[in-house]
């Protein structure tokens, strides 16, 4: 059942995992590397040449411009100087937002910037952070106790 589940997710999303292969594939003429991730549930470009940093993801595609996934990062928080948090693992908080795609599929986009976009105020990016953190609460109405 898990597994079918999944591959709906996976289905639904996959608007936005086409839009990130295509830019997988640019990246790769300047040198991304892409690798599957299991632990992500997604297809990594690794050492993707654009962006301040970080990563992004689109569907079940993740740009990472890093040379992988395990660096630390800060929340969104305590960027903003809200709380203080410890750093947290970036494909951790970038496998929320598989999740959320996975969730919404197609409406991912325009309901996360209805929501504040890039920011601490965004509660997608706030939901991935308690993710990161937590291991449980991917989704941004679950509340923070919740799995």
């Amino acid at each position: 059942m898990r597994g079918a589940v999944l591959a709906l997710g996976v289905l639904w999303a996959s608007p936005w995992t086409l839009a990130g292969l295509l830019a997988g594939m640019v990246g790769m003429l300047a040198g991304a590397r892409p690798r599957f991730s299991v632990r992500e549930q997604a297809l990594v470009f690794q050492r993707w040449p654009w962006g301040p940093g970080g990563a992004m993801t689109l569907g079940n595609v993740i740009l990472a411009t890093g040379a992988d996934l395990d660096a630390r990062c800060s929340t969104y928080e305590h960027r903003a100087g809200r709380c203080i948090h410890p750093p947290v693992r970036l494909g951790d908080h970038e496998r929320a937002h598989v999740y959320q795609y996975m969730l919404l599929g197609p409406l991912f986009v325009p309901v996360y910037f209805l929501c504040g976009g890039i920011s601490v105020r965004n509660p997608f990016e706030r939901a991935a952070d308690r993710y990161a953190l937590q291991g449980r609460g991917w989704w941004p109405w679950a509340g923070p106790s919740s799995p």
